[in-house]
């Protein structure tokens, strides 16, 4: 029996996903930070502990060790460039899902663009508020059951240097935008959201720590078995609705999280 393609003999949803893929309806966009020594990553001040920045040992290069390959030995923190906070990761959460645990029907749904461009570059601590989001659902729908509310800021334009993407003050303290606490515990017990997605070093707001609770977002949201991705890029290339989000991290076990590989999906506009 001669075999055929089967995304031209399949029917269904994934059939024609396949399809529209391979024919260039849909465009994949990667909102991915690339993952270097040189990716900026958060600081805490003394006396808290911090990450280990990522690097790469080489272990062999076409050499002796191993003459016919190339491989290193990773050594990162968890919660390093674009990656994902599983609810262990935060107090609230501690009986929740390590990122092993997290299922994968929740790291894929669709997304809800929040553009807050004009606001943080006028205020660096600018918090999004419930209003803010209301506003959202009042022109766009309802936030999306099971997807993830993504917030451009423009601060994906700051990661040239650590200094200029941290964006702390002459006292160490930094300064980028957030949620307020209102906001991340509504997101969090009021809406169906897997969780939210930000350009910025982490999903709270660089003066998070002032904030009551402390870091409201990590607060609510972990607590909630809600979850975070941070460093995302090339928020501006999607549309307020209409994408679709795949968090791909990796399924580390009692893992607090874990640097991900995050993709939309939309509808090619030039089809």
């Amino acid at each position: 029996m001669k075999s055929s393609n089967a995304s031209t003999t399949a029917t269904g949803a994934a059939a024609r996903f396949i399809d529209d893929l391979g024919a260039g309806r849909i465009s994949v966009i990667d909102l991915t930070t690339p993952l270097s020594a040189d990716t900026p990553t958060l600081e805490l001040p003394s006396p808290f502990a911090n990450l280990i920045d990522f690097s790469l040992e080489e272990v062999s290069a076409y050499n002796e060790p191993g003459p016919y390959w190339k491989h290193h030995n990773i050594h990162t923190g968890e919660h390093i460039g674009t990656h994902l906070d599983a609810p262990i990761h935060w107090a609230t959460g501690r009986e929740g899902k390590d990122v092993s645990r997290i299922e994968p029907a929740r790291l894929v749904g669709p997304a809800a663009v929040l553009d807050i461009t004009a606001e943080a570059g006028d205020d660096s601590d600018f918090l999004v508020d419930i209003n803010h989001l209301h506003a959202w659902e009042a022109e766009h729908g309802a936030l999306p059951h099971g997807g993830w509310l993504l917030i451009r800021s423009g601060w994906e334009h700051r990661s040239g240097t650590r200094q200029e993407f941290l964006n702390n003050d002459a006292q160490g303290l930094p300064h980028s935008p957030g949620l307020t606490g209102e906001c991340a515990r509504w997101i969090a017990e009021e809406t169906g959201l897997s969780g939210i997605g930000v350009e910025t070093v982490g999903i709270d707001a660089g003066i998070a720590a002032g904030q009551q609770p402390p870091f409201p977002a990590h607060h609510f949201l972990l607590g909630n078995d809600k979850y975070g991705i941070t460093s995302l890029r090339n928020l501006g290339k999607l549309p307020p609705v209409g994408a679709a989000l795949i968090v791909a991290p990796l399924p580390i076990v009692g893992g607090t999280g874990s640097p991900a590989r995050v993709f939309a999906v939309l509808d090619d506009p030039a089809q």
